[in-house]
């Protein structure tokens, strides 16, 4: 796997390929997990404050069990925030495209997504709006510089491929080239964060530390996870249809009449077929398709046709879709099928839904490597996709590549008619 030598001390992996052997790297047991987030090297610490931040920690170490509770706490004390400020950050972004639509006849989904999802999570989490702050309308232009630094090894820019091993694939970029813009964004975080940090200390756990950790978990983890995930699903949906489109909003639109007109969790339960476009763009295109583990012992693994053996030591690797996608799982794999997980059928299915670094019928813990904020994920999809079809009938769009996700321009929005 690439980046190679100079980046990476060794590129060998042995790769998992089906739906049968991929559930292994999350078996904590037999695989390591230290130090292996983004693959076989490991991004400079001075890119985070020095510190190695909670994704990069195996559950072993002392420290994983304290940070990820502290992932917890933040995520339960902005329970009750989710949903208004969702409400207000995407009602904002759909009128922005109105607007750009009348004036241009397009516009850029990624620019103001990236907008919105960022001012979303800062004042769901923390209480703070990036415009009102010295940080203003710059988080996700210095996060995505700051992220490259982190994530250039494994990109794809688009470039000539000698260019690109030359450039990002065979020496580290210098983390002082993003200094300063890391440093406002922790100025951002530890002025907003001060609830946490007071968490924090009754842990045992610094100021610094867990402000380090909550930037990496709000920026990388979940505004990385948006910035992929929102236009991978409008692509899809979008190639599903009108009929999908019209089903959608009548179920999105019927629920929420019948729940007085608000839009509440009870709600969203009433919307198996907005739940299951949700989880099928998690299966077909998992926003975080490479996962890695370190075997800690030696290892029988069996796939569906035979037994390998792996040595103390290997690296194995994980690419999710040969698991999402395996034939022996799911029929039509390479299809997106809106309704694959209603009923009984499609609720049994739910356990080979892997996006989380875990079974979707799993929980995360603190023994655990399964994504801290898994709930939430799904949560805001899931209100992705319902302030979408409250607002409108259709949308049609254009699709180009982007190094991360899909890059998506609005060509039309049809306004809701019922």
């Amino acid at each position: 796997m690439p980046p190679g030598p100079f980046i990476s001390p060794d590129p060998k992996v042995i790769a998992l390929l089906d739906g049968k052997s991929f559930p292994v790297l999350f078996d904590v047991s037999k695989i390591e997990k230290k130090d292996l987030f983004t693959g076989t090297y490991m991004p400079s610490i001075d890119l985070t404050g020095g510190y190695r931040i909670l994704s990069y920690l195996d559950p072993s170490e002392p420290k994983h069990a304290k940070l990820k509770q502290l992932i917890f706490f933040l995520l339960k004390s902005s329970a009750k925030r989710v949903i208004p400020e969702f409400e207000a950050c995407y009602t904002e972004l759909y009128d922005t495209l109105d607007k750009e639509l009348a004036e241009k006849g397009k516009s850029s989904f990624q620019t103001v997504n990236d907008q919105a999802g960022f001012n979303f999570l800062c004042r769901a989490f923390f209480r703070s709006n990036p415009p009102d702050t010295k940080l203003g309308d710059d988080g996700p232009s210095l996060i995505s510089k700051w992220v490259f630094f982190q994530l250039g090894p494994v990109l794809s820019l688009g470039l000539p491929k000698y260019v690109e091993e030359l450039v990002i694939r065979t020496f580290p970029l210098p983390p002082f080239l993003v200094k300063k813009d890391y440093q406002r964004l922790y100025d951002f975080f530890y002025h907003s964060s001060g609830f946490v940090q007071d968490e924090a200390e009754k842990l045992g756990i610094s100021r610094e530390e867990v402000c380090h950790n909550l930037l990496f978990a709000t920026c990388f983890n979940t505004f990385g996870g948006m910035k992929i995930f929102f236009p991978n699903m409008l692509k899809w949906i979008s190639r599903a249809g009108v009929k999908l489109h019209t089903d959608l909003a009548q179920e999105i639109r019927s629920a929420i009449r019948s729940n007085g007109g608000k839009l509440t969790m009870a709600a969203m339960e009433q919307m198996p077929l907005m739940k299951s476009v949700v989880y099928e763009g998690l299966r077909i295109e998992p926003p975080v398709p490479s996962q890695y583990g370190r075997a800690k012992k030696d290892l029988l693994i069996e796939s569906h046709d035979a037994v390998y053996q792996v040595k103390a030591g290997e690296m194995l690797y994980g690419y999710q879709p040969f698991a999402t996608k395996d034939p022996k799982i799911f029929e039509n794999p390479e299809e997106f099928v809106p309704d694959r997980f209603m009923g009984d059928d499609g609720e049994r299915l739910l356990k080979h839904v892997l996006w989380s670094n875990g079974p979707e019928t799993e929980d995360p813990t603190t023994a655990n490597k399964q994504c801290a904020g898994k709930d939430f994920v799904v949560l805001v999809s899931r209100l992705f996709v319902v302030e979408l079809f409250r607002r409108y009938d259709s949308f049609e769009i254009e699709v180009g590549k982007s190094p991360l996700g899909a890059a998506v321009t609005v060509t039309s929005l049809k306004r809701a008619s019922f």
